[in-house]
């Protein structure tokens, strides 16, 4: 058994808080002497993996760094983390290329993303494209955590009808693919992903619980106050305000969320567009990589997709001034002007990165290091050039130090090679062993 295997929860009527590692609950084993398992890192430590995709491409002379691994203005929000991140040129993804089926960029590029694989052209129910990389770990992983796998979007997912060029829809929201013909769909509100995790009982229990808590004005914490009272009693000093720390973090994300909704009525599931979605698009980033961060936080899962927009999106950005349609400002980058509202874009992205980073890296985990030292974190997509709609040196990051695997605070060439020679060796290092995945040609060792 893993030496922090554990499991700790506060529970309620209609509510079930799983609590991060606490040290009184950590078997007092020798962190060097644990046995490594599937999705563990040397210490003993949970590994996590977890895949974030933009849309469009990004403005390419704003994206790479210099020499000396000098951040260009994309990534100046990343400044501060510099030596816990590495940026990987060369990467491609063919399978996204048009080859024989013509137009349809952005849908074969989500669709690819994380599978290596060729969307089969189609706007009927016969789609097909492969297995996605996060799922081939969450097989592995069923039983270890609460949830194998968590996928997430700050996008309304349609799973019907006909998108890009003759696409499916399925492929151009979906990240997740736990087979070739079916995706996972993400959960796009955050109320019913906070639900999910804290919640208790099936959806419509979940939902019938949310409304008692409404009409009482109470929170979800008050249906473990008495479990959490127990408990804190029995901590020392450290772990005791490390308690009241991480409760305080739940009841701020769910007033957040509350805020979001307006008081109004609970977001319906089976409701394409559900309510309760921020109004600011960065809050609305946030609040699901705040959610992202307690998930791991807890050992609720250990991998995770999080789709920000869909390719092809045309989503202004009145938060930073630009008024334009994304996608738009891509197909006119011959305008300078016009080219620094998509590095706006781009670096608008990568703020809310940074700040899920930022959370990661000043939250302890379970041996001393940090969530972010343990994780492994892939931000990217699979359009390079937005103008182009160019599928090789793909704009990637790989955040984390995998459990000190990684060597970090560098750009690294990888010229010619499938992306998904990456993903094998991240499969490698959760301890999952394969011979290859999607279109892979070998593991990619630079890492």
């Amino acid at each position: 058994m893993n030496t922090f295997q554990r499991r700790l929860f506060l529970r309620g009527v209609g509510a079930t808080i799983a609590l991060p590692f606490l040290e009184a609950h950590i078997t007092r084993t020798r962190a060097a002497s644990a046995t490594r398992t599937v999705a563990t890192t040397q210490s003993g430590a949970p590994l996590r993996m977890a895949f974030m995709s933009i849309p469009n491409g990004v403005q390419q002379d704003h994206w790479f760094p210099g020499d000396n691994f000098e951040l260009n203005s994309t990534m100046r929000p990343l400044s501060s983390l510099k030596d816990s991140f590495q940026v990987i040129g060369g990467l491609s993804h063919d399978n996204a290329t048009p080859g024989t089926d013509g137009a349809g960029d952005h849908a074969r590029a989500s669709a690819t993303f994380l599978t290596g694989a060729r969307a089969r052209k189609t706007a009927g129910k016969d789609i097909y494209v492969g297995t996605s990389i996060d799922q081939v770990a969450a097989r592995k992983l069923t039983g270890a955590t609460r949830f194998p796998s968590l996928e997430l979007s700050c996008e309304s997912v349609r799973n019907t009808g006909s998108c890009d060029s003759g696409y499916a829809c399925a492929y151009q929201y979906n990240l997740a693919w736990s087979t070739p013909t079916t995706p996972v769909s993400p959960e796009a509100n955050p109320r019913l992903v906070f639900e999910r995790l804290f919640g208790e009982g099936s959806r419509s229990e979940r939902q019938s619980n949310l409304l008692q808590r409404r009409k009482t004005q109470k929170s979800i914490l008050d249906f473990v106050l008495e479990d959490a009272g127990d408990l804190s009693r029995s901590l020392g000093a450290r772990d005791s305000r490390k308690l009241d720390e991480y409760l305080s973090g739940v009841r701020n994300l769910e007033q957040r969320i509350e805020s979001a909704e307006k008081m109004g009525e609970f977001p319906n599931p089976d409701e394409p567009t559900p309510a309760g979605i921020p109004d600011s698009f960065g809050e609305h980033m946030d609040l699901m990589y705040d959610l992202l961060v307690t998930a791991f936080e807890t050992d609720s899962t250990r991998v995770a997709t999080l789709l920000l927009a869909y390719d092809g999106s045309n989503r202004v950005f009145p938060e930073i001034g630009v008024r334009e349609g994304h996608h738009h400002l891509t197909h006119n980058q011959r305008d300078p002007e016009l080219a620094k509202k998509v590095a706006a874009i781009d670096e608008f992205y990568v703020s809310r990165f940074a700040r899920f980073l930022k959370r990661l890296a000043d939250t302890p985990d379970v041996d001393g290091k940090s969530l972010l030292h343990n994780s492994m974190l892939v931000y990217g997509g699979a359009i390079a050039d937005g103008n182009r709609h160019s599928h090789n040196n793909l704009p990637v990051i790989l955040a984390g130090n995998g459990g000190g695997a990684f060597e970090t605070g560098r750009f690294v060439d990888a010229p010619e090679q499938p992306m998904s020679n990456l993903f094998v060796a991240m499969l490698d290092h959760m301890n999952i062993k394969v011979d290859s995945f999607g279109d892979s040609t070998e593991r990619l060792k630079a890492i």
